[in-house]
């Protein structure tokens, strides 16, 4: 039966990779009413079977059909290609947290320094609930119309523009994310490899250019990974890559009881300064700068607002994980999110606070560089820095399947699955990637415009105006409360995304870059 599968038309990458609707496709998933979006699994085997062969004769004549739900969500049905539902719960968890957990711990506590430990907490759990409530829209959404496709759900609410729109969201903001991983590969491994052979001085050595390094590990590491036909099988390396973060978090943690406050710095030559928090804090006295702050508001306190509410970008990636998780319906899919989303809600406070505990007012804005300052040579930060590094490469495949996925949704859309096509994007996108990290030093704070935009589109807004539209008035009226939180949702995405501009704007004209800190 599974090589019979192999060889139908239908028989496609499951969502990672192109998918295409016609509208005709668009009207056969309306057909599959609202009504059915309750819990599916009450459908009798009777309906089942005939709905079954119904929506089997349907997509062997569609191109790349598996995105559509069949008329009920009943795990028995949904028959979107041959390895449909192969990926275990646990390994979309890994697969959603890996792409959750993003560069921006390491800069959670130069948030929490600038905020406080009380205005830190609230603010995390805030952007916490409110993540996960807009990936319930999401999966409302795509139940409703049989969708699971973030891009096709932006063309079933306003048409082409809406698929486009998406689809180019996804793009910038992916490519931003992939290229802020991969400066950290190029300023950080160089680093790391200097440390371990202990030379003091770069001799033009090419082992120690970070632009070499980064095609190493570009052609090595990211693009196998890259290449594989499905998300689900990166279960693995995304456990691997949130391993290695639980290793830099229990770092953190453990070091916070073996530097003394203030701290010595070690770049400091002449004598050994001890160095004070008025540095940070002007008038601050040396007893009270190791003394954590609950509430703190500063200049750089708004900054670290946009920060926070990026720390959960996840959304390009939930309907792929949707799509082949294994005996799918939204109930489960939301757990899945819930429980990623956990996780890394722990993960990031624990890390900004004891980040923010071992340093406090001095904490830099990447808080391995404030390691540096303490020991350059400390082996247990030095294999940190490896973990870490292998954390954003290993994550990198995760964020580059949706962006393929909206490549092919806006160029092929009808066109099923091309081993030929699905290489040469990836190749693509991994060459200008490296291009821009190699030869555009300032492209993060273009990406810095581009997350300020892009990234309260797909969490906040997109998901709320999508609800909203394709939720049927008949099921839920536009006064319904539902519509209305969802409308309040996208309101809270526009002001995101204004006071994110502005605060980059300010920052520009004021000369201080501090405002450049991805997720």
């Amino acid at each position: 039966m599974q090589p019979a599968v192999e060889t139908t038309p239908a028989e496609v990458n499951a969502i990672p990779n192109g998918k295409g609707h016609e509208p005709g496709e668009e009207s056969s998933a309306s057909a599959k009413t609202p009504a059915e979006d309750g819990e599916k699994e009450t459908v009798p085997s009777s309906a089942q079977n005939a709905s079954s062969q119904r929506t089997g004769n349907t997509e062997a004549n569609l191109p790349e059909s598996q995105e559509f739900l069949s008329g009920t969500e009943d795990k028995k049905m949904t028959r979107f290609t041959d390895f449909e539902g192969k990926t275990s719960f646990g390994m979309s968890v890994f697969n959603l947290g890996n792409a959750i957990m993003g560069s921006g711990i390491l800069g959670l506590a130069y948030a929490m320094a600038n905020t406080g430990v009380i205005l830190f907490l609230v603010l995390l759990t805030v952007v916490a609930v409110l993540s996960s409530y807009s990936i319930h829209l999401l999966l409302k959404s795509s139940g409703i119309v049989g969708i699971r496709a973030y891009e096709q759900l932006g063309y079933r609410a306003f048409g082409t523009p809406g698929k486009m729109a998406a689809g180019i969201a996804i793009t910038l903001q992916n490519i931003g994310a992939m290229s802020s991983y991969l400066y950290i590969v190029k300023y950080e491994f160089p680093l790391v490899i200097q440390a371990f052979l202990k030379v003091d001085k770069f001799a033009g050595e090419w082992y120690l250019n970070g632009n070499y390094l980064v095609i190493i590990v570009s052609v090595a590491v990211i693009l196998p990974l890259a290449l594989m036909k499905q998300l689900g099988y990166l279960g693995y390396t995304s456990g691997f890559s949130l391993s290695c973060m639980v290793f830099f978090l229990v770092s953190v943690i453990y070091k916070k009881f073996n530097i003394p406050c203030p701290f010595t710095d070690f770049n400091v030559n002449d004598t050994a300064i001890r160095l004070n928090v008025s540095a940070m804090d002007p008038g601050g006295e040396e007893n009270p700068a190791c003394i954590p702050k609950m509430v703190n508001l500063n200049s750089q306190t708004a900054y670290t607002i946009p920060i926070l509410a990026f720390a959960f970008v996840c959304h390009p990636e939930v309907l792929p994980i949707y799509t082949e998780l294994r005996n799918a319906t939204k109930k489960k899919m939301q757990h899945v999110a819930n429980i990623s989303i956990a996780v890394m809600y722990v993960m990031y406070f624990l890390a900004a606070l004891f980040g923010y505990l071992t340093f406090y007012g001095n904490v830099e804005a990447e808080l391995l560089h404030t390691y540096s300052r303490v020991n350059p040579y400390d082996t247990l930060i030095l294999c940190v820095r490896v973990a870490v590094l292998t954390a954003v490469t290993l994550t990198v495949p995760i964020v580059l399947f949706p962006v393929r996925r909206a490549i092919q949704q806006m160029m092929f859309p009808n066109k099923t699955f091309y081993w030929p096509r699905h290489i040469a994007i990836a190749l693509i996108l991994l060459t200008f990637i490296n291009l821009l990290v190699i030869f555009a030093p300032n492209i993060l704070n273009i990406f810095g415009i581009i997350g300020a935009t892009s990234a309260p589109c797909l969490i906040f807004i997109f998901p709320a105006v999508f609800y909203i539209r394709i939720v049927p008035k008949e099921e839920e009226p536009l006064r319904s409360v539902p519509k209305i939180l969802a409308a309040c949702f996208a309101g809270i995405g526009f002001l995101f995304m204004i006071m994110s501009l502005s605060f980059i704007i300010i920052d520009w004209t004021s000369g201080n870059s501090k405002a450049s800190s991805g997720h």
